[in-house]
């Protein structure tokens, strides 16, 4: 290549993206019976959102997780699955008070993405909702 200062703006460029990948998928379970009543509904319907903004870049969602691939991020943490959790939670404390010394499970979870992709920026938005039940 004639021009190096091309060449290490190109070679700057494909080593210094961004990738942000993920979901709250685990590896482990744990079965809990809700056939017995010894729980309540302590709040149906809480959700929590989490977003970043990128420049130059792509994102998509294949089901469980989004994706992004780009050359910078501009907006948020990149850790979408965990913010959106600790808001949903935040969600619930402000509306029902803490949760410390309590035996609450999620329930009913369900993630949504909301994508919006131009030629120049990309920006990934994560809602979690789940119900909350409290074991006696």
């Amino acid at each position: 290549m004639k021009n190096p200062i091309l060449l290490l703006l190109c070679s700057a460029a494909l080593f210094a993206g961004c990738t942000s990948s993920g979901a709250f998928l685990s590896a482990n379970q744990t079965i809990v019976n809700l056939n017995e009543g010894n729980y309540t509904i302590a709040a149906p319907g809480v959700s929590g959102e989490s977003e970043a903004a990128y420049l130059l870049g792509l994102s998509y969602s294949n089901g469980f997780a989004a994706t992004t691939l780009a050359i910078a991020r501009v907006e948020g943490s990149g850790m979408l699955y965990a913010e959106a959790l600790e808001n949903l939670w935040a969600n619930y404390e402000s509306d029902h008070g803490p949760n410390t010394d309590r035996k609450l499970a999620l329930t009913n979870v369900r993630y949504d993405t909301d994508i919006l992709n131009l030629i120049l920026y990309t920006k990934v938005k994560i809602t979690v909702r789940a119900d909350i039940v409290e074991f006696e």
